[in-house]
């Protein structure tokens, strides 16, 4: 039997905004910065190789074209930003929060920005509803051609950071409001998790369609914001038909694929105050599962690309503002003709 390999990347690119255009209220890159960013984004590219990328944090649309055209490779490629606003087109001011954005080789046969929760995604504890109905970054959903009658649904994603939400006013660095902000930002991503969760369970219940998640979800694999977007395994004594309805709607992080096949993990994504963090996740349905006898597919490698990343603990070294904090992660799939 044939088979055919892709790539799929996620991408934090740690804010692409045009240059002398103020970000976050005083922050803003020279021209000279802004070509260096360009230019490191594009040589990230070319070494991931990716058919199929998904971005966080693009403040202008423009911005992301110009880093895919430096590279012959990306320019031709199809992009989408996940911008219900318009406000990324806008070049004179930057919006107040990215957007998440998706670059692709293969045809588009439809995208989604989602911006609302479903209804029946909003939380309430002991009987108080938390007002909490839409992500802080719109998610994008788009369906790819992969092949002759094989399309994919592809989800890029930007939870909620671990930064305090902390009302105007109070004292930034007072322990206590900085562990309230932390609590506030924590409900946010939990609630996130579970929308996501609820509109991926439209996608993958009963039906035999692939579906990729990536993105910054800012947790580990193992946080329960992960595995709620994600699910988890069945109990393995429960009866084979529960365990089938399960695996439907099951999504598997290629990390875990990788940990497999290896004698070492290595996965690190983000270093932050001496901690080696895994917040960028790449996930895929059971179509895309060795362990599935009826897969269309398999996860056969996982590729970070994070040498650039700088523990400041240890070295009087940063991250230049024109490089990302974040490292980038490309699964290869190798599809079944």
């Amino acid at each position: 039997m044939g088979s055919k390999i892709f790539k799929v990347g996620t991408f934090n690119l740690y804010n692409l905004v045009l240059p002398d255009v103020a970000f976050y209220r005083r922050l803003r890159y020279s021209p000279e910065e802004y070509d260096r960013k360009k230019n490191w984004i594009a040589r990230q590219l070319l070494q991931m190789k990716a058919d199929v990328i998904g971005f966080q944090e693009v403040f202008h649309q423009r911005a992301l074209r110009e880093a895919l055209a430096v590279s012959e490779k990306y320019k031709a490629y199809q992009m989408i930003v996940a911008d219900p606003t318009g406000s990324s087109l806008v070049e004179t001011t930057a919006p107040e929060t990215p957007f998440v954005a998706l670059a692709t080789r293969f045809p588009i046969l439809e995208y989604k920005v989602i911006e609302a929760f479903p209804a029946e995604a909003v939380l309430d504890v002991g009987g108080a509803v938390i007002p909490l109905r839409k992500f802080s970054r719109p998610v994008l959903w788009v369906r790819l051609k992969l092949g002759d009658g094989i399309d994919c649904s592809v989800f890029v994603v930007h939870l909620k950071s671990k930064r305090p939400i902390l009302p105007d006013g109070v004292d930034r660095h007072d322990p206590v409001e900085k562990m309230k902000g932390q609590a506030r930002s924590l409900i946010l991503r939990a609630a996130e998790a579970t929308a996501l969760r609820m509109i991926l369970m439209e996608v993958l219940q009963g039906r035999d369609h692939p579906v990729i998640v990536m993105g910054d979800v800012n947790d580990g694999g193992l946080a329960v914001t992960s595995q709620i977007i994600s699910g988890e395994p069945p109990w393995r004594q429960l009866p084979s038909e529960h365990k089938r309805e399960l695996w439907d709607i099951l999504l598997y992080h290629v990390r875990d694929i990788q940990a497999r096949l290896s004698y070492r993990d290595y996965y690190y994504t983000h270093i932050h105050n001496g901690h080696y963090e895994s917040l960028d996740h790449i996930m895929v349905s059971q179509e895309f599962a060795a362990q599935n006898p009826e897969r269309i597919g398999r996860v056969c490698y996982v590729s970070l690309f994070n040498d650039h990343l700088i523990d400041d603990t240890l070295s009087r070294e940063g991250i230049a503002n024109w490089q990302s904090d974040h490292g980038q992660v490309v699964a290869t799939i190798e599809l079944r003709e």
